[in-house]
């Protein structure tokens, strides 16, 4: 049965048994994504006197804690807090919806004098107004850079200097009223460069006209077989009080009803 979602004054259809699930998903051990130099994510039973959390090792339950770093383990999900000392600038209070109509394009990062690799604004621009969904301003946008090589699922991208996006890009994008960026690189800015972090700057308004609700979704995987075009976003966060989590993003590709 399909479901109907109103948007823009149109009316759009989905089928909500039809989920296209985007995240990477946290595992321990070395043959997960990784980047900034995050250790591996690490699962510990807990011990506490003759109790022992495992039910392979003879627990009654499985009970364990596990370690990881958002911003460096998977796919994870972060607000303006990840560049403000504001201790109230967290995930949980950032973000208040979760569905919202998003335009999923792919498009080839060029290579720059200085050997980056850099995804520009006027490739991402020719995409979003071109096509039959030119005319439907997205809430959210995700970028599919190419080639989409399913290493990008278990890369350790730690000194590697892996692609970015140009800071004018991410300035297009808050002009557009893009709310939420979802990409499959490990950051939006250059691996190193001097703290600078012009692209979340850019992207959030951040200081002078702080877009608060605004979120950067990183280190997510489209696989070749999802066509570009529109879909419902369905953006699946846990509640830490933190400036980033990880998180689930999962699409239903959109039709006109």
């Amino acid at each position: 049965m399909l479901a109907t979602y109103p948007y823009q004054g149109r009316t759009f259809a989905f089928d909500p048994a039809a989920p296209l699930d985007i995240s990477l998903p946290l595992a321990p051990g070395e043959e997960q994504v990784n980047c900034f130099w995050a250790e591996p994510v690490q699962v510990e039973v807990i011990r506490v006197g003759s109790f022992v959390g495992s039910v392979a090792l003879g627990g009654s339950t499985n009970y364990q804690r596990v370690h990881l770093t958002p911003h460096g383990n998977g796919t994870h999900t972060e607000c303006y807090g990840h560049i403000s000392p504001d201790p109230a600038a967290t995930l949980d209070r950032c973000l208040r919806r979760f569905l919202f109509v998003a335009r999923l394009v792919s498009v080839q990062p060029r290579p720059q004098a200085n050997g980056d690799e850099v995804v520009l604004l006027e490739d991402v621009r020719r995409e979003l107004e071109g096509g039959p969904e030119a005319g439907i301003r997205p809430e959210a946008l995700i970028l599919r850079t190419l080639p989409n090589h399913r290493s990008k699922r278990t890369r350790h991208y730690s000194g590697t200097n892996p692609t970015y996006l140009e800071p004018a890009l991410a300035e297009y994008l808050a002009e557009q009223h893009i709310e939420h960026l979802l990409l499959d690189l490990p950051s939006v800015d250059r691996e190193e460069d001097g703290g600078q972090l012009l692209a979340h700057h850019a992207f959030w308004q951040y200081p002078q006209a702080t877009r608060q609700a605004a979120t950067i979704t990183e280190l997510i995987f489209v696989p070749d077989e999802v066509e570009d075009g529109l879909y419902l976003l369905n953006l699946q966060v846990t509640s830490l009080q933190l400036d980033a989590s990880p998180s689930k993003p999962v699409l239903y590709a959109l039709r006109q009803a």
